[in-house]
């Protein structure tokens, strides 16, 4: 049979595969958006943008890669879904044309003290695999070389089971590479005895100084009653045996006040009840003695490489592994390239490549040995964005979260060609970001609002930049806002020295820094600012310093619970119908006994991603209906924890329900823009940005003269940046000191005083190229962010 001919010499029909061409969301409903409906192209640079509060991570992270992580983790077998964690179908109708999509967001990374930028990626594990084929002397696998792995050796007899029982002798070796004085972190910790105890009392005198160890209850109970010593006698009084048996003693099951105990010396006890806790977690008075007892000293026996002397002793070309992760990773990368050695070819070009997305992301000057923890939002998610730089996936839908937090200007354009690329390749790039110079490069921008929270969740606009300008939306109309300099700058009323600053790549740094003025501290990523702002600043009581480490909250934790707001309004409840105030706390007495106060009910379905649904008894307003029956001002307590800090402003300001302290929280919320918070709205469902002013917020009652703030601009909308500025002069105008590390023009030239380090990054800066005013800034032109500045102003 012969094949037809064809005879039309159009196009062949399009194949219905390709018709998929977009992601389509229909009736999106998480958080705060309101029947959310859009189709966004696939391979194209999507850019979310709108102010602060408006829905766009919800719409983003919460529906499409929280959606499309569901549905890959449903293709596994149930026994691994069952080591995943489950989530529940996002809130939307109809999700379709998704694909597998990599989430990078700006979560901090790990901050325990064993995780580096190198273990982080696999940099670390690839240099340990070179250093045992290729290291002299040999002293064992890769493991040796691990300061996460510690050397152990074990002898012993096996029984193996097989006809006649029969006894085997075994021993077993592994070398590890762990120093075995400080466990690989790389410092000991000593503890400062005089800020737990005051040796001039008796125990029965209330000696402990620690929380919870004072007034009588169990902790001090153990210790008096222990009978070691003698409970009237001061401690200085005390023989050597006695003072070690309250400070060392290893743990000793004995009986004191006639029940079974194990007894324990003070500082092992105040090691695992407190030290091993992560510091972000702790209560805010635990956290201030942790603080002041602790000292941390670089380990002598591994001067701070973490590393045992075997590991340290093996070289290659003269070069330990210690001395590779010690290096600027840029250098290394060099040091790597000048290594021929055929047998390990392979691992040298996968190290080569991993090494070259470090620089050519703009980290090349951190260290491999760089801890985590100490990583800044922005670090840290272009860190993650390493293992997909080389990667050949093409089709996925890649999701990120202003990835331009924490980069200069300069920057900037490194991470547009970047996101450029990852879309060439033919991926789907969703960007949430607020900068021009980002949102200026995508294909499609999609627009969220008119305001934040309730008054938000809408899409005001759809389409392209030359749309969104024409547009008369908040984000179009401001689009091309270009702050001026100020007229005239306000004259310093004293100054901060710094002499001497050396932290991490500080130069010998001395620099003034001006009091009772908005002083700046620029520079590009890595030029050494937050060195000099942590690092060198007397943290004394004067200064109050608010900076970019996460809000730990559980779904329990709200705004009123964190900035101390619920205290005075369950008070004044109480008060005004004369029962106990913790009848109003959900987490408390009053809680509805059905969901325990959570509001919903979570059903989990073993292998099955769990449902969470509305508590049937309290309607998910988390209280018991005998609560509710109180009223102060008309309302009960689950309205109030309903509205707004704005509504919550007015109630609170006057009439009946007339509350000063609380009145003062909520003003300081409204003033640092979150008048469109619920009061009690989980903490979790906050973005970043959200999160960082309710600090603000929290920190603006403290006692403090100076303020130091970190990038206070992130996540901030063009719109919102203006009402920060306002804050700051307010702040200013109140006779304190702001100090503001910050890369957004608008902040820059606004400010009194600019301090701009660099010239470079890692050891190209470290230095301060310029000190002046904005306007002296612009018109040298002398440095990297002279000439954006200029650019920006339009000088």
């Amino acid at each position: 049979m012969s094949m037809a001919k064809r005879t039309d010499t159009g196009s062949p029909a399009p194949h219905v595969a390709d018709s998929h061409e977009m992601i389509r969301v229909h009736g999106a409903r998480e958080n705060n958006l309101k029947d959310v409906s859009i189709e966004i192209p696939k391979r194209r640079l999507t850019v979310f943008t709108g102010v602060s509060g408006s829905g766009k991570s919800s719409l983003v992270f919460d529906t499409i890669a929280a959606e499309s992580q569901r549905l890959i983790n449903e293709t596994y077998s149930a026994f691994v879904q069952g080591f995943m964690p489950t989530t529940a179908r996002p809130e939307v109708d109809v999700l379709d044309g998704l694909t597998t999509a990599i989430s990078v967001d700006q979560q901090r990374m790990g901050g325990d003290p064993r995780s580096t930028v190198g273990t982080a990626t696999d940099a670390n594990a690839m240099l340990r695999i070179l250093f045992s084929r290729l290291g002299k002397p040999h002293i064992g696998p890769p493991s040796a070389y691990s300061f996460n792995t510690a050397s152990v050796r074990a002898s012993g007899a096996i029984t193996v089971e097989r006809g006649a029982k029969k006894a085997v002798k075994a021993t077993y070796e592994r070398t590890g590479g762990m120093c075995t004085r400080c466990e690989g972190r790389g410092s000991v910790t000593d503890i400062d005895l005089a800020q737990l105890y005051d040796d001039g009392k008796s125990l029965n005198e209330g000696a402990f100084t620690i929380p919870g160890y004072t007034g009588g209850g169990w902790n001090s109970r153990l210790y008096i009653e222990s009978g070691f010593f003698d409970p009237d006698k001061p401690i200085r009084k005390f023989t050597k045996k006695e003072l070690h048996d309250l400070l060392h003693r290893e743990p000793t099951r004995m009986k004191i006040a006639g029940i079974n105990m194990t007894y324990e010396g003070l500082i092992p006890r105040v090691q695992k009840s407190m030290l091993s806790k992560d510091r972000e977690a702790m209560q805010p008075h635990i956290r201030e003695f942790v603080d002041r007892a602790v000292t941390f000293t670089t380990c002598p026996d591994c001067d701070g490489t973490r590393l045992s002397e075997g590991a340290r002793s093996s070289k290659i070309k003269r070069v330990s592994i210690a001395d590779a992760c010690a290096m600027e990773i840029r250098d290394l990368a060099e040091w790597v390239r000048g290594l021929k050695e055929p047998s390990v070819a392979p691992l040298l070009t996968a190290l080569q490549q991993t090494l070259d997305s470090f620089v050519e992301i703009g980290l090349g000057y951190l260290a491999l040995d760089r801890p985590a923890g100490t990583l800044s939002g922005g670090e840290a998610q272009r860190v993650k964005m390493i293992r997909h730089l080389g990667s050949s996936l093409t089709d996925v839908t890649y999701v990120f979260d202003e990835p331009t937090s924490g980069l200069h200007p300069h920057d900037i354009q490194r991470m547009n060609d970047l996101l450029r690329r990852l879309r060439d390749k033919g991926n789907t790039v969703l960007v949430v970001e607020h900068k021009p110079e980002v949102i200026a490069i995508a294909d499609h921008i999609v627009d969220l609002g008119p305001g934040a929270g309730a008054a938000g969740g809408t899409v005001c606009f759809e389409g392209t930049v030359e749309g969104l300008r024409a547009g008369g939306t908040v984000t179009g109309r401001h689009f091309d806002d270009r702050a001026a300099l100020k007229e005239s700058v306000r004259k310093p009323t004293g100054a901060l020295r710094i002499r001497g600053a050396t932290a991490n790549n500080l130069r010998d740094v001395d620099v003034d820094i001006p009091l009772g003025v908005l002083a700046v501290v620029t520079g590009v990523a890595g030029s050494g600012k937050s060195s000099l702002m942590h690092g060198s600043i007397p943290a004394d009581g004067g200064v109050v310093s608010v900076d970019q480490a996460p809000i730990r909250g559980s779904r329990r934790s709200n705004p009123a619970t964190y900035t101390g707001l619920l205290d005075p309004i369950r008070k004044a409840f109480a008060k005004a119908n004369g029962v106990k105030p913790a009848l109003f706390s959900a987490n408390s007495e009053g809680a509805c006994p059905t969901c325990n106060g959570a509001g919903v009910v979570y059903t989990d379905l073993a292998m099955m991603a769990g449902v969470a649904s509305p508590c049937e008894d309290c309607e998910g307003k988390r209280f018991q209906a005998s609560v509710l029956d109180h009223h102060l001002g008309g309302r009960d307590i689950s309205e109030v924890l309903a509205m707004s800090v704005t509504e919550a402003e007015a109630f609170f300001g006057d009439g009946e329900a007339h509350t000063p302290a609380a009145h003062r929280i909520l003003r300081r919320l409204a003033d640092v823009g979150l008048g469109y918070l619920t009061i009690g709205q989980p903490l979790t469902t906050l973005s970043g940005g959200e999160r960082q002013r309710l600090k603000l917020a929290t920190h603006m009652a403290e006692k403090g003269g100076v303020y130091v703030l970190d990038e206070p601009t992130a996540g901030l909308h063009l719109a919102d940046v203006e009402q920060l500025l306002g804050l700051l002069d307010g702040l200013v105008d109140a006779g304190k000191s702001v100090i503001v590390i910050e890369h957004h023009q608008a902040v820059m030239a606004h400010a009194d005083w600019i301090i701009d380090l660099g010239p470079g990054a890692g050891h190209d800066g470290g230095t301060v190229v310029f000190e002046g005013t904005p306007a002296d800034l612009v018109a040298a032109r002398s440095t990297l962010t002279g000439e954006h500045l200029a650019a920006y102003v339009g000088a």
